[in-house]
């Protein structure tokens, strides 16, 4: 088992989706991560439930707080206080999500933190930026970035994305963050800031650029794209697939595949300008075919002329094909390992009290948890 990041130490001082999923990242890649949470209550998500497991855990929480270890800290406690400053002395990053001035109240501000930890390395996730007093709800970042503007029917309300993209966003954001000052040899300012806010209006890309370059407002197009034809959800006669036509020789294998040979045929179909133009014309011809037959035989004769298409598959069914857990999530790629499975509340406290960042080393791994060991959704586990 390669651990490319065995021994750094993170301490996780985060909450609720962002921070906690960069971390576990971290913590996938082979990285000692200290989750610290709330006495009692704990991380916000430990209550987002149902469903809870068995164990009285939400899914919410599983979902993203593998390979920790846990320990309530009261801020206001000056043994708890002094616990913190401890770790910190030997820690290497440090990820939190407070509102501005909390920490400094309680004397560990970021600044005070890194003057005193010359090769520690500072992550704050917030919502707006770090002069934003506001609260980080995605939700409330989906409709700001523009994302919820531009998803959902054209002609229905804006809706926004069926997970919490803002946070996935900015958790990823945070991890390449803190991956690029650790290779750099922490040069430079180590005081990383990433809000969900600038990840979201970000990751719009193309949709950004259009209306950068065109001037014009991006719409929504609902299953459709804006660029390209045809790029979108039809119904076959037993459910529904996508067809992802994104080249000129594509559409003609694809119209060829579909028996449209008039399409196939016409010039001026024949580049993806033409196809815009006559949007609705490519897009009911496909249509009236593909309700014909079920979407097992369009996606073979699409499949087998290079066309990209898929069914549209409901979560259990998606799940089937990768490997997931109940209890530790869907397992990360290479060369991420799991290897301990999410932390009760406080579970790790008497060790960590005790031992400090060495209780990481007699703690011992699950291999139950490995990806090839037990039995999750579909059949191999995270």
């Amino acid at each position: 088992m390669t651990l490319l990041l065995s021994g750094v130490k993170i301490l996780d001082l985060s909450r609720v989706l962002a921070g906690p999923l960069a971390t576990m990242i971290l913590g996938d890649l082979g990285a000692d991560v200290i989750k610290v949470e709330r006495p009692g209550q704990g991380d916000d998500t430990r209550g987002w439930g149902p469903p809870f497991d068995d164990r009285g855990e939400s899914a919410y929480y599983l979902s993203i707080n593998r390979n920790k270890l846990s320990i309530a800290v009261d801020l206001g406690a000056p043994a708890d206080r002094d616990l913190l400053h401890r770790l910190l002395a030997e820690a290497d990053v440090v990820v939190e999500n407070f509102r501005p001035g909390t920490l400094e109240r309680h004397g560990m501000g970021s600044a005070a933190m890194l003057a005193a930890h010359p090769r520690l390395v500072w992550c704050t996730i917030t919502g707006f930026g770090l002069a934003s007093p506001r609260p980080g709800y995605d939700f409330v970042v989906q409709a700001e970035s523009g994302w919820m503007a531009i998803t959902g029917a054209p002609d229905g309300a804006p809706m926004k994305a069926g997970v919490a993209i803002a946070d996935v966003l900015a958790g990823k954001d945070a991890a390449i963050a803190i991956l690029a000052a650790l290779a750099g040899g922490r040069r430079g300012d180590r005081h990383l800031s990433v809000s969900l806010l600038q990840s979201a209006t970000t990751a719009l890309v193309n949709v950004a650029q259009n209306t950068l370059v065109s001037g014009a407002e991006a719409g929504r197009w609902g299953n459709a794209h804006a660029n390209l034809v045809p790029y979108e959800l039809f119904d076959a006669a037993d459910r529904a697939l996508v067809i992802a036509v994104g080249n000129d020789a594509q559409f003609a294998a694809c119209a060829r595949a579909l028996d449209l040979h008039a399409l196939a045929s016409d010039p001026g179909l024949a580049t993806n300008a033409g196809r815009l133009a006559r949007r609705d014309e490519v897009v009911s011809a496909i249509a009236d075919r593909v309700r014909t037959a079920p979407a097992s035989d369009w996606i073979a004769r699409l499949d087998a002329v290079g066309v990209p298409c898929g069914v549209v598959k409901p979560v259990r069914e998606a799940l089937e094909a990768v490997a997931a857990s109940p209890l530790t999530g869907v397992a990360p790629q290479a060369p991420g390992t799991v290897r301990h499975p999410p932390p009760r509340l406080d579970e790790h406290g008497t060790v960590v009290r005790r031992d400090g960042w060495r209780a990481f080393r007699d703690l011992p791994v699950n291999r139950s948890s490995s990806p090839c060991d037990s039995s999750g959704i579909g059949g191999r586990a995270g």
